[in-house]
């Protein structure tokens, strides 16, 4: 399976826009509402590294800022040899949005991975 062609191209803008002066690793994210309508983010770093935000979550706030509730798919584009999969709190907020939705990890070599949600989080925390 191969990403949305509109999704790795709003993915790869987002990563060139992120604000990493600590780490340098740069992540974009692109996702596509229930609702057809698509949302980038960045990770945007901070020096206290608690309020840093993950690209993956970035994406999720814009969509949820706007009133949607729901993704089908996230493309998550890094320039890392191996493609970077999300870190386990944004699991855990991509699981709460949709834990069918499809993930696809790319990397600038074009390497993809692709996984759903709950495969990333299996038996993932539900209130």
């Amino acid at each position: 399976m191969k990403p949305d062609e509109t999704l790795l191209e709003l993915a790869k803008t987002a990563w060139n826009h992120a604000y990493v002066p600590y780490s340098k690793f740069h992540v974009g994210a692109a996702l596509k509402a229930a609702s057809g309508t698509n949302f980038s983010g960045a990770n945007i770093e901070n020096a206290s590294y608690g309020l840093t935000r993950c690209a993956e979550q970035s994406a999720i706030q814009a969509m949820a800022s706007q009133g949607e509730r729901k993704f089908s798919e996230i493309v998550i584009y890094t320039e890392a040899d191996d493609p970077a999969t999300p870190c386990g709190a944004c699991r855990q907020i991509l699981y709460e949005f949709n834990p069918d939705a499809q993930v696809y990890l790319v990397n600038h070599h074009g390497v993809i991975k692709s996984y759903k949600v709950s495969d990333l989080l299996p038996d993932a925390f539900w209130l």
